[in-house]
């Protein structure tokens, strides 16, 4: 195999991992945000507005984390720099 190849067989399995690792820990922490405010709720129904707020704000923050890596992983499958180094004019 050449080294075009293994750069790209290697390019694609740190982008599996990376998503796989990005996608994970977001949709735990959105759980985890979830639970907490239907715990809060349940404490205290008559501040509803507030923590539902509170709660769509934060779950689009950690949504945002789970697109940048989405992001990142197709940069580095189809447009990664280092690709022009292994190319020999």
């Amino acid at each position: 195999m050449s080294d075009m190849t293994w750069f790209a067989l290697l390019s694609t399995i740190a982008a599996i991992l990376g998503m796989a690792i990005g996608v994970l820990l977001p949709a735990y922490a959105m759980g985890r945000a979830i639970s907490s405010a239907l715990d809060a709720l349940a404490r205290q129904p008559e501040a509803e507005r507030s923590i539902m707020r509170t709660l769509f704000i934060g779950l689009a923050m950690i949504e945002s984390l789970a697109i940048y890596v989405l992001v990142i992983a197709l940069i580095v499958l189809f447009r990664n720099p280092l690709l022009e180094y292994l190319i020999k004019p």
